[in-house]
This record gives C-alpha cells, sequence and structure tokens, in this order.
C-alpha cells in the first residue's frame, strides 16, 4: 500500500517581458506528474538535464514552490503548510543532494552539522543526542572522532557520507537522493551506492533516486519513470523500462549506454543509428502539434506510455 501519492504536480515559472515586465509565458518544468511510493521500495527518476527531474524532487519537499498538485502523505494532504502533519513529513521525508560540499555549512563542526536536524525534529536530551550521533557515523562508516572536523577536511565521497548521515538522522521513511554520486570518482560511486543499498535494506527505507545514469538507475530501483520536458514520457517496472521499452525517448537513452566490449559497441552504434531513425519517422506519434509530451496509457498493470494508441508496438 502506498504512503504517499504525488497527484498531478506542476511547477510553472512565469516569464516577464514588455515595458511592463507583465507576464508573457511559462516554462513548465513540471507539467502534471504523479506517482505513488510504497514502503521499502526505490523509485528511479530519469531523463537529461533540463528534463524537470530535479525540480520535481526539490517541490516535493518544499524546496520549490507548486503551482498546482497534490503531496499526499499517509492520507493527508501535505502541501498546505498550516497543515499539523506538515512537521511529521519533513522529518519522514529527507534529501541527499548532488553537490555535498555546498550542502555541508563550511563553518560548522560534523557533529553541528548532523545534530541539526535531530535537535529540530526529535527533540533528544544532550546525551541521548550525542550518543545518536556517534551511532550515525559508525553507521556511514567513518569514525567517532571526525565529528570534531569540519567539511573541507573530508574528501567527496565522505563529505556525501557525512550527508546521507544527516538525512538519516530522523528516522526517515523515504529519502529523495538528487544526483547523489554523479560528481564522484567511478569507484567511490560504486562503495557510495553499495552502502546506500546496504542502509535501505537495514532501515526499510524507499528512494526517490534522481539520475540521468540509466546504469546506475538499474543497480538501485525498483520501478522506473522517464522524464522529457516537465512530462513522464514512460513508466514501469525496471524490467518493463529495460527488457521492453516502448517510448521512442527511452529507446534513445537506452542506447547511449556505454559498451565494454567491441563487439557490443559496434552493436550499440547500428541501433543507435536505427533508433534515432525511428525517432524522426515515429515522432507525431509521441507528441501532439504542440511537441508536449502526450498522456500516458497502460500497456500492461505496471507498464505506462505516453503514446497515441498507434504508436504503442
Amino acid at each position: 500500500m502506498s504512503f504517499m501519492v504525488i497527484q498531478d504536480l506542476k511547477v510553472h515559472y512565469p516569464v516577464r517581458g514588455g515595458i511592463f515586465n507583465q507576464v508573457v509565458d511559462y516554462v513548465y518544468a513540471v507539467d502534471g506528474v504523479s506517482m505513488e511510493f510504497e514502503s521499502g521500495k526505490a523509485y528511479g527518476l530519469v531523463g537529461e538535464s533540463g528534463c524537470g527531474k530535479s525540480t520535481t524532487g526539490k517541490a516535493i519537499v518544499g524546496l520549490e514552490k507548486i503551482t498546482s498538485g497534490r503531496v499526499i502523505y499517509e492520507g493527508i494532504n501535505v502541501t498546505n503548510k498550516r497543515n499539523n502533519r506538515k512537521s511529521t513529513f519533513n522529518r519522514e521525508v529527507q534529501m541527499i543532494f548532488q553537490d555535498a560540499h555546498s550542502s555541508l555549512n563550511p563553518r560548522k563542526r560534523v557533529r553541528d552539522i548532523i545534530a541539526e536536524p535531530i535537535h529540530n525534529f526529535l527533540k533528544l536530551s544532550p546525551k541521548e543526542e550525542e550518543r545518536k550521533i556517534c551511532e550515525l557515523l559508525e553507521i556511514v562508516g567513518m569514525p567517532e572522532d571526525v565529528k570534531y572536523k569540519y567539511p573541507h577536511e573530508f574528501s567527496g565521497g565522505q563529505k556525501q557520507r557525512l550527508g546521507i548521515a544527516r538525512a538519516i538522522a530522523t528516522n526517515p521513511k523515504l529519502i529523495i537522493a538528487d544526483e547523489p554520486v554523479s560528481a564522484l570518482d567511478i569507484s567511490v560511486q560504486a562503495q557510495i551506492l553499495n552502502f546506500m543499498k546496504d542502509i535501505q535494506n537495514e532501515f526499510g527505507l524507499s528512494y526517490l533516486f534522481i539520475s540521468h545514469d540509466l546504469g546506475v538507475v538499474k543497480h538501485m530501483c525498483d520501478y522506473i519513470s522517464i522524464m522529457y520536458k516537465g512530462r513522464f514520457v514512460e513508466t514501469g517496472t525496471k524490467f518493463d523500462i529495460y527488457n521492453n521499452p516502448q517510448h521512442i525517448y527511452t529507446k534513445r537513452l537506452l542506447s547511449a549506454i556505454p559498451q565494454v566490449t567491441p563487439i557490443g559497441r559496434e552493436r550499440r552504434k547500428r541501433e543507435r543509428i536505427k533508433v534515432e531513425n525511428d525517432y524522426r519517422e515515429q515522432y507525431k506519434n509521441y507528441f501532439d502539434e504542440k511537441e508536449r509530451v502526450l498522456d500516458l496509457i497502460p500497456i500492461t498493470s505496471t507498464h505506462n506510455v505516453a503514446a497515441l494508441p498507434k504508436g504503442v508496438i
């Protein structure tokens, strides 16, 4: 059963112009996104830069103003800031940011950075708070004495671990991870991703994993949504997306995944040429006359694609 539902979420930015600086148009950063989250499941949100995926994550947690739509958490509409369940939502839905360095206050010690959400939401005694900080550092694989250091004293991977420690400090149900490993070296990426899987299994966390990398999302997620121009073009299970892609944009993304062997590269090159040809030929089946993404239609109980019926294979 879903503990959180996103209903027709929209984030539109006004474009002003003219001598009176009036609103002349809108940028549809997020244009009608709906999702459901189940406990212990990981959801991937994939798309190119500028498609609206990061804005979606920030809008869910309240870091971006929602134009319309609703965020329903445990049956309560938490888009209304005056709702008395908002504090529970803020405690149980946390975020990990792409740039770990800028998300950590450089003027505060590690102890104070991790203690901030604990102090705001859990209201522990000083002794219990100190014990909690030490436990969190142990969970993320860092020694207790680092709590007296400042963020600039750590590597990129260590900073991201500290960001994760802060995110799990309030015992959340859902963590929104916005490109959490894209700024890290490939070897460090693997360490952080495997660690995130471990804590998911240990604490029963749910993830919304935002990324442009389909390979990373395949490793992390149970369900995947492909985003383009502020809307979903295809949603489904990991198996649906990787083994039976329907939308030409999804196929385009999959064709860009690098192959290791020379045979794989040649095969991928031929596939990409075919995908690009199909994209030009079938474009009208997947977008309306204003080049907006069409509404999702179901293929199976778990698989949906934005296309006219004739555009579905």
